[in-house]
């Protein structure tokens, strides 16, 4: 078993982890699943390459034009206003005679320059006369020209192994001829929650009943990340039901992600559940909202085991949890090289006299003012400060703030994809 798995349970008096630790054992712990597969680049956003993209051609394949104007040579013009002969007319696509001496071509962007030209002068910058061109700037070698290979040169790789594919990605790929990529195996997430008390929108609410946000927050997040869920639902409140949901689970899934259900109550079966179907290891860590987070695995009959990662049962606390570790856990499980986000320093317009001892996670807005507002309730079960804010400030623990100092602000836009 990996290491990460040996580790004793912590108790409630043990010290807290600190959340770089808690992600160095998961990440250390797990690898890229399964084999690679071969997909059309028009069906590869999202997934994460498996292999190197190579480029074998130039880009451009020879020097064209980056405007509309005239291609010319230098030494003709010697002043502004010089009048040329148009020898020829060059549309994009199409392949130029050699530029005589004394003469221009009408050429297009995109075209290919002709030989013997050494400049494009834009045609904002020419005059069109019958049958010639009066050119009114002096061009200098070179200007409006894109040289041979100067985005990409043949046998460079364009795009490395672990990236994920963006859009623009897909336009790199395309660019070098790739029509198919390799990418890894989606992951597979086995999805449930446990409890009672929890109800599907739509059905009427019992005394007591709560609707089960955290099914549809976690499913999203899970297919965010170009996962594939296997959602299993509501699992009764009972020992049995739970083993046989982790059974099931386990049969066909890379990971199970649960939320809630993992402390020491009589009704909190999940526990004994994943201890008796495998290993589970309980961690504290010193991160606000979150906290409680198990770490484990599940096995399986003829193959290696599940992971299993249980989230903590309030709304905000699960979200930010997997945001920060469920995350790059995903990511790795891909093969994926980027895997942790990055803070961008943003200007504080609130005070925040009272911090934590806990490194915090703290739901914001950008304002039109270039700074950062505070949602004013930050308890871990306010779920409409992730709708409201668009990121969160990552607080170290114990750090106040005054309005106008520099904190560290990360996106959601980067964090839920």
């Amino acid at each position: 078993m990996p290491n990460a798995m040996n580790t004793p349970p912590r108790t409630g008096s043990s010290p807290l982890l600190t959340l770089d630790k808690a992600l160095s054992r998961l990440l250390d712990a797990v690898g890229p699943v399964g084999a690679p597969e071969t997909v059309s680049t028009f069906d590869a956003r999202g997934r994460v390459l498996a292999a190197d993209v190579s480029s074998n051609l130039d880009i451009p394949s020879a020097d064209n034009t980056s405007m509309d104007g005239y291609a010319v040579r230098c030494t003709d013009i010697a002043r502004a206003g010089v009048v040329l002969p148009v020898s020829q007319r060059i549309p994009a696509g199409t392949i130029g005679a050699p530029l005589a001496a004394g003469s221009a071509a009408r050429i297009f962007t995109g075209a290919l320059v002709p030989p013997g030209a050494d400049a494009v002068v834009m045609q904002e910058q020419c005059e069109a006369l019958d049958g010639s061109v009066r050119i009114d700037t002096v061009p200098q070698p070179g200007q409006w020209i894109r040289r041979r290979g100067e985005d990409v040169r043949s046998g460079s790789i364009v795009l490395p192994a672990g990236t994920r594919l963006t859009p623009q990605a897909l336009g790199m790929a395309a660019s070098v001829g790739a029509g198919t990529l390799a990418v890894a195996r989606r992951p597979r997430v086995a999805l449930f929650s446990t409890g009672d008390e929890l109800a599907m929108p739509g059905e009427p609410l019992k005394p007591g009943a709560i609707y089960n946000s955290n099914r549809y927050t976690l499913r999203g997040l899970i297919e965010a990340l170009g996962c594939v869920c296997d959602d299993l639902g509501i699992v009764p409140d009972n020992l049995g039901a739970t083993r046989d949901a982790l059974r099931r689970a386990a049969a066909s899934n890379d990971l199970i992600v649960t939320c809630g259900g993992v402390s020491v109550g009589e009704e909190d079966h999940l526990k004994p559940a994943v201890q008796a179907e495998g290993q589970l290891d309980l961690w504290q860590i010193a991160i606000k909202p979150g906290k409680p987070l198990a770490f484990g695995q599940v096995r399986r009959e003829g193959g290696a085991p599940a992971w299993f990662i249980g989230l903590p049962g309030n709304p905000v606390s699960s979200f930010i949890t997997f945001l920060l570790a469920v995350r790059p856990f995903l990511l790795k499980l891909q093969g994926a090289t980027d895997l942790q986000s990055r803070p961008i320093p943003m200007r504080a317009d609130f005070d925040w006299p009272k911090p934590d001892r806990r490194r915090e996670f703290m739901r914001v807005r950008r304002n039109a003012q270039g700074g950062l507002d505070l949602f004013p309730n930050q308890s871990s079960g306010v779920l409409t400060s992730v709708v409201w804010g668009d990121g969160v400030i990552d607080n170290s623990p114990g750090q106040a703030i005054r309005a106008g100092e520099m904190v560290a602000y990360l996106p959601f836009a980067e964090l839920l994809t």
